[in-house]
């Protein structure tokens, strides 16, 4: 068994795989947001879809096609920001779990992409588990702050904001360099109130770019540094998660 990309198999080989391999379902669950002017509105899309690509190479998962939408109200001032609410968010990954579940699928694996939809996505995780509908768990990156914090030449903008920047930048010129403009690179380190953090804010009254950071210190072996210690994090957590599932 291998990885089976479920967007381009016809349900017959998508049966058999459920029924014959470990029967693990990878759901990448992106946004179309804003990444200043040098990076595509698709990047963490094109994040969560690399990171679940890799992790289901290792698993032999079922590798769904990436839901492109989230909760990305902090970036709504941005024009091509598409933002969904939180309550759709959870929606749509318990409706997909559903069907999963319908599949033959043994688990679900959701690799998020955004701030933004971490409360959606655990909300739905735990509607999945508590109504013993598919077993589920959402991953936020394990391990990818470490791995940050060891490549990273330039300073952060605020702690734990890794946006536009050097992180983002190096992972799409690992992953999709034809996207990124290195001709657009340009710093921006804006003043933020004491209280950022703490409650929601819009993101687009502190940088008129949408950059928080510096993008010109980004390179592709950072990129993939980052994403190689994001799949063995992720891999080390779920090792214990599938222990746990029941026998089929």
């Amino acid at each position: 068994m291998s990885r089976l990309d479920a967007y381009a198999t016809p349900w017959t080989d998508v049966a058999r795989h459920l029924a014959e391999g470990e029967g693990l379902a990878l759901l990448p669950f992106g946004a179309l947001e804003q990444h200043g002017p040098q990076l595509p509105l698709g990047t963490d899309t094109a994040t969560a879809t690399a990171v679940a690509e890799r992790i289901a190479d290792r698993l032999d998962a079922l590798l769904l096609p990436p839901v492109h939408y989230g909760d990305t109200w902090n970036n709504a001032g941005y024009p091509g920001t598409v933002s969904l609410s939180p309550e759709t968010v959870t929606a749509i990954a318990v409706d997909i779990g559903r069907s999963l579940a319908a599949s033959g699928a043994r688990a679900l694996v959701v690799v998020n992409g955004d701030w933004g939809n971490r409360q959606p996505l655990y909300t739905a995780v735990r509607r999945l588990n508590a109504e013993r509908i598919l077993p589920a768990i959402a991953l936020d990156y394990p391990g990818m702050d470490d791995a940050i914090a060891q490549v990273r030449t330039s300073p952060g903008a605020a702690p734990g904001l890794n946006h536009a920047e050097e992180v983002e930048t190096s992972i799409m010129l690992a992953v999709e360099p034809q996207h990124v403009h290195p001709e657009r690179y340009a710093a921006e380190y804006p003043v933020f109130p004491s209280d950022f953090g703490t409650r929601p804010m819009q993101l687009h009254p502190f940088s008129p770019s949408g950059v928080f950071g510096d993008p010109s210190h980004a390179t592709a072996e950072k990129g993939e540094r980052i994403l190689a210690a994001t799949v063995e994090g992720s891999l080390a957590v779920l090792a214990d998660f599938i222990s746990g599932l029941p026998a089929r």
